[in-house]
C-alpha cells in the first residue's frame, strides 16, 4: 500500500478522534485521499531540490550523507513551523477554530503527522496582546484587508501601506495630511473597515502615500496621512522603509497598534509599544481544498 495513503488515513483518524478543528498539509499529498468532514487546507511553499544539491558536491559519500539529513531536518523544521504559522493565520482570519489542529508533512520521501494546539502557538499569544487594545472582530477586518493587498497588491503592482489603529485622537495630533483626506465628510456607514463593501474602496486608497487612521470602532479617519514622530530610537528589521520606521514610532507614542504592508514582498509587520509584534510573510497562508 502507499505510504502517503498509510500516513493520511492515520492522520485523517487521529483528527477525528481529537475532534480537531482542521487538517493542514505541508508537501505534496493526493487530495483524493482526504475523505473526511474536517476542514482540510493546503500550505504549499517550494522547497529547494535536495539531489540537485547533492549532484553538484564533490564532498565524500559520509558529507553528503550527512549533509542530505541535516537538509532533511531543516525542511521537516521549516514545514512544522509553516503548518503551525498557517494554523495560526487561519485562526487569526476566523477560518479556523481555537483548538487542536493535525499537520500532514511530506518531505523528500518522509511523512510526518504533527498535531498542534492553537492555544500554545505564539503568534496566537502575540495576537490576544492586541484585542487588549482593540476588539478581536476589528483586529482581523484589518488584517484581511492587509493580506488581500500583500497577496494581490492594486491593478497587478505591488503597493505597500500601513494602518494606524486605535487613540485616533492622540495619532492625529501626531500628524498631518499629505493630500486631501478621502474620508473626510463621509458618512460612518462608507468608511467602517468592520463593513465588506468598503474594503475596495480602502484597497483604492492603499495606493496613496501615507498611512490610514482608524479607531477602535472601526471608522476610517483619514488615508494618505503621514506621522509626526521621532523615530530616531526605533528599530526595525533591514530593508524597511521610513513607513515602517514612523509606524513603529506612533505605537510607542500613542496607545495604538499599527499593521504594515511591504511593498516588496508583501510581508505584513504588527508594531505595538514601538517594538515588532509580529512578522507574517504572504505566503504563510493556507488554501481549503475540502
Amino acid at each position: 500500500m502507499d505510504s502517503s495513503k498509510v500516513v493520511v488515513s492515520a492522520a485523517i483518524r487521529i483528527a477525528e478522534e481529537l475532534r480537531s478543528k482542521a487538517i493542514i498539509i505541508s508537501g505534496d499529498v493526493d487530495q483524493d485521499q482526504l475523505d473526511t468532514s474536517i476542514p482540510v487546507y493546503f500550505a504549499g511553499r517550494k522547497q529547494k531540490n535536495l539531489i540537485d544539491h547533492l549532484v553538484a558536491s564533490s564532498k565524500t559519500k559520509e558529507e553528503r550523507s550527512k549533509e542530505a539529513l541535516d537538509k532533511l531536518n531543516q525542511q521537516a523544521a521549516g514545514k512544522i513551523e509553516h503548518v503551525e504559522n498557517a494554523s495560526a493565520i487561519e485562526f487569526m482570519m476566523n477560518e479556523v477554530e481555537e483548538g487542536t489542529i493535525v499537520g500532514i508533512i511530506e518531505s523528500k520521501d518522509s511523512y510526518a503527522i504533527v498535531i498542534h494546539d492553537l492555544a500554545e502557538n505564539h503568534m496566537v499569544r502575540m495576537l490576544k496582546e492586541c484585542e487588549e487594545r482593540i476588539s478581536v472582530e476589528l483586529l482581523r477586518a484589518v488584517m484581511k484587508v492587509a493580506f488581500d493587498i500583500s497577496s494581490t497588491g492594486r491593478e497587478g503592482k505591488q503597493i505597500g501601506t500601513a494602518f494606524i489603529v486605535g487613540d485616533v485622537e492622540e495619532v492625529m495630533m501626531r500628524s498631518h495630511q499629505m493630500i486631501l483626506n478621502p474620508y473626510k465628510g463621509q458618512q460612518d456607514d462608507d468608511r467602517n473597515i468592520l463593513d465588506r463593501k468598503n474594503w475596495e474602496s480602502i484597497k483604492e486608497f492603499a495606493q496613496l502615500d501615507g498611512v490610514f487612521v482608524i479607531s477602535e470602532e472601526g471608522m476610517v479617519e483619514a488615508a494618505g496621512r503621514y506621522l509626526d514622530v521621532d523615530a530616531r530610537d526605533i528599530e526595525v528589521d533591514k530593508g524597511l522603509g521610513g513607513r515602517h520606521v514612523s509606524a513603529a514610532a506612533i505605537t510607542r507614542d500613542t496607545v495604538s497598534i499599527a499593521i504594515t504592508v511591504s511593498e516588496s514582498g508583501g510581508v505584513m509587520h504588527i508594531y505595538m509599544d514601538g517594538k515588532e509584534l509580529l512578522y507574517i510573510g504572504s505566503a504563510e497562508r493556507a488554501v481549503r481544498i475540502n
